[in-house]
């Protein structure tokens, strides 16, 4: 009966809410700190009966001696979600280095003769997810401008032929393998290319109008490539509201319906675009027309161009993106898909000539013996962890973890996690608790699945690398969330020296 009791206690504190989180603290100043009682607890939580039908995959080990605190069906495979984007950015660091930059050339073909181009002007892309507003004050086009300028300032003002996106450094299937069609219309699935702008996805933002009005739609960059069909109603402030967005299959014919308050804020959301180079080239053309570039042709996607261009390409200038040490802090901490699509594809390229998401893994399937793991005990199938083929194990993971911590990269790698209660997808998680940035983790989420993977300082300053993964769940979603960092508060709380 009194373990019965202390189990209800122990499952009783994990439900708390945010504002009783901090009393948890009581229960981890006063526990035990041996081994065997440690795994008591941890058992004890992860036996919680809402998850009697859901599978738990745990790993916890200390970096410093290798000693395992505790495992819990370690070497079953289960779905990580977004925790697979732990092994492509430490993928991508050991096959690239902290210091790589994506690039992109600005070329012609044909010759320059006065202030006219008589030839084509030619993008080629090598996967940069960059170009957009993110590191830009939200400027989407302050690249494309700068470009333009470049074009200026070479004396070019007109150019005869067109403007051609070369795209052959990635292939063109820009969707992961097992993603749902449910997903294409999201940021989230934002199909990958070796020419991207803006994430591939156009921001839409719906303002209110009058009652019974439709609302105003802007869209970010303003283009002509996407169609927008505006079914949004404004309706009374006190009245219920909310807007979705659907990109017709294989077009770019977008429905943005629902709807919005009067007087309330504006609302963004994204939509994926089809075809990204074909965007690409096309806002590109529209600024360099607002900048009095005379465009005389089309903007073209190469795959449709019928003259060969490989062999006539005179660089103009290159654009070079943030080191990938920078990027990395987008994928890991805001767990971005789009970018991580494009490094899996980036080592594909830059270790093969052709970027793709078969070669990407096979290549990082080389290189896991090296991290202690059997390149044949995991199915990867994505960068990012969208897809539900993807399986793992949660010492597997922890293997990535313990295989980082001793890389010449790991600082770079541990400075791209999300710190908890700081930033990134854990700023609201474990904020008024022990816990607070002694955690530095990768969320994962998908449907039924919800992970997190990473490092916890303990209180006498032992690192420890952990995996908590669990599978086909039906409880609330909070509730795996609450029995995650309940774990992690116990081990920043822990004191075994």
């Amino acid at each position: 009966m009194n373990r019965l009791n202390n189990f209800l206690v122990l499952i009783g504190l994990v439900f708390l809410s945010e504002a009783a989180f901090a009393q948890k603290e009581t229960f981890t100043n006063t526990a035990s700190t041996t081994l065997e009682e440690l795994r008591n607890e941890f058992d004890q939580l992860f036996e919680d009966p809402d998850f009697y039908n859901a599978q738990w995959g745990v790993c916890i080990q200390s970096l410093e001696t290798g000693e395992f605190l505790y495992r819990r069906n370690e070497n079953k495979l289960l779905m990580p979600a977004s925790n697979l984007k732990l092994l492509t950015t430490a993928s991508g660091l050991q096959f690239l280095g902290s210091d790589f930059r994506f690039k992109t050339e600005i070329g012609y073909s044909g010759k320059i003769e006065g202030t006219t181009l008589k030839g084509d002007l030619i993008i080629r892309g090598y996967g940069d997810p960059t170009i957009s507003g993110r590191y830009t004050k939200d400027d989407v086009l302050k690249y494309f401008n700068d470009w333009a300028d470049s074009l200026i300032n070479a004396g070019i003002e007109e150019i005869t032929g067109n403007v051609i996106g070369d795209d052959n450094a990635f292939d063109d299937i820009g969707l992961g393998s097992g993603w749902s069609w449910d997903y294409e219309s999201y940021w989230y699935s934002a199909p990958s290319g070796a020419l991207s702008l803006n994430d591939n996805c156009v921001d839409i933002v719906a303002s209110p109008a009058k009652n019974g009005d439709k609302a105003e739609i802007k869209l970010i960059p303003d283009n002509k490539y996407t169609v927008i069909v505006n079914r949004v109603i404004t309706v009374p402030f006190d009245s219920s509201a909310g807007i979705e967005i659907y990109r017709e299959r294989g077009t770019n014919v977008i429905t943005v319906s629902g709807k919005i308050r009067e007087g309330s804020k504006p609302v963004k959301l994204y939509a994926t675009v089809n075809n990204p180079t074909q965007f690409f080239v096309v806002v590109l053309k529209e600024v360099l027309k607002a900048k009095g570039i005379n465009v005389r042709g089309f903007a073209i996607d190469i795959d449709d161009q019928q003259s060969e261009t490989e062999s006539d390409f005179n660089l103009l200038f290159m654009h070079e993106s943030l080191p990938l040490s920078e990027i990395i802090k987008v994928i890991n901490k805001n767990s971005q898909n789009f970018f991580a699509e494009q490094l899996l594809k980036a080592i594909a390229y830059y270790k093969t000539g052709l970027g793709t998401s078969t070669r990407g893994i096979r290549q990082i399937k080389q290189i896991t013996p090296r991290m202690g793991i059997n390149s044949d005990n995991f199915t990867m199938v994505d960068g990012s962890g969208l897809s539900r083929l993807n399986l793992i194990s949660a010492q597997q993971m922890v293997a990535v973890l313990r295989y980082m911590y001793q890389s010449e990269y790991f600082n770079d790698y541990y400075n791209s996690l999300p710190i908890a209660g700081r930033d990134g997808t854990l700023a609201d998680r474990m904020r008024k608790s022990a816990a607070f940035e002694k955690i530095r983790a990768k969320t994962g989420f998908i449907g039924g699945v919800r992970s997190l993977s990473g490092y916890a300082v303990t209180a006498d300053g032992e690192t420890i690398a952990f995996s908590m993964i669990v599978n086909n769940f039906t409880v609330p979603l909070v509730l795996a969330e609450n029995l995650q960092d309940m774990i992690c508060l116990r081990l920043s709380t822990l004191r075994r020296k």
